[in-house]
């Protein structure tokens, strides 16, 4: 294990606003049958368990990119294998993850 890595919560209202506005690019980490079941719309998948720090979107100005899992605790471990690759860029997750998305009754893209 690594330092810690830098983790900045996004919150539900703030992800919605960026995924409405094209400020924010989603990253989904969990496993593919997960995201095949229910995602939040707009994201793409990039599972932790195969995770491919060089499939994550490129840095373009303006655009934040967000990690989100189903509950916060695999997109941290995501935060930081994307860290420990040189992305200084790549610092925000959607901690609540996916519970926090349906329990707040938002839309499911299958």
């Amino acid at each position: 294990m690594g330092d810690a890595p830098v983790v900045e919560n996004v919150t539900l209202p703030e992800l919605k606003q960026g995924l409405a506005d094209g400020s924010i690019v989603l990253v989904d980490v969990r496993e593919p049958h997960e995201y095949a079941a229910g995602h939040i719309p707009g994201s793409e998948l990039n599972p932790l368990q195969s995770f491919d720090t060089d499939a994550l979107p490129a840095p373009e100005p303006g655009k934040r990119i967000v990690l989100s899992c189903r509950s916060g605790n695999r997109s941290v471990t995501a935060l930081r294998l994307a860290q420990e690759a040189g992305r200084d860029d790549i610092r925000a997750h959607f901690g609540g993850g996916m519970l926090a998305w349906e329990r707040a009754g938002e839309p499911v893209e299958y």
